[in-house]
């Protein structure tokens, strides 16, 4: 699990119940406690996040912006994947995974292609068409 993906589940928790305590980030990510409290260590060493033991997280000002980066990433490339008529779960799953390897050149490229299908009748019509032949 890489660093990136705990300052997201930090975010999407915190965005959630107001605040992200370790319990809540292990659920998330589905770890263990201890690999959590590990890792919240080293990111608070790293001044990614501020962590109080028994009080949980809170993202610093650099965490927060890695954060939500790697989450809009992740939404672009959801939203690609289920626009393909990739089934909702395993667009999750490859999106954890594409977010981190793909070049922001490439993510840019998607949202524009994501956007274009969403703003054009004939894009949208043929996407439809694609989703049909997919069946």
């Amino acid at each position: 699990m890489k660093e990136e993906d705990y300052l997201e589940a930090i975010l999407n928790v915190s965005a959630e119940k107001g605040y992200a305590k370790t319990r809540d980030v292990a659920d998330e990510l589905d770890l263990s406690p201890p690999s959590v409290v590990e890792m919240f260590a080293k990111l608070d060493h790293k001044k990614l996040v501020v962590y109080r033991k028994y009080e949980g997280v809170t993202l610093t000002d650099s965490g927060r912006a890695i954060a939500e980066q790697i989450k809009y990433r992740h939404d672009v490339l959801v939203e690609f994947l289920r626009l393909i008529a990739v089934p909702g779960e395993i667009a999750e799953k490859d999106a954890c995974f594409m977010e981190h390897e793909l070049n922001a050149v490439t993510i840019r490229k998607i949202k524009q292609f994501v956007e274009y299908v969403g703003s054009t009748k004939s894009a949208h019509a043929e996407l439809k068409r694609f989703t049909e032949f997919c069946k």
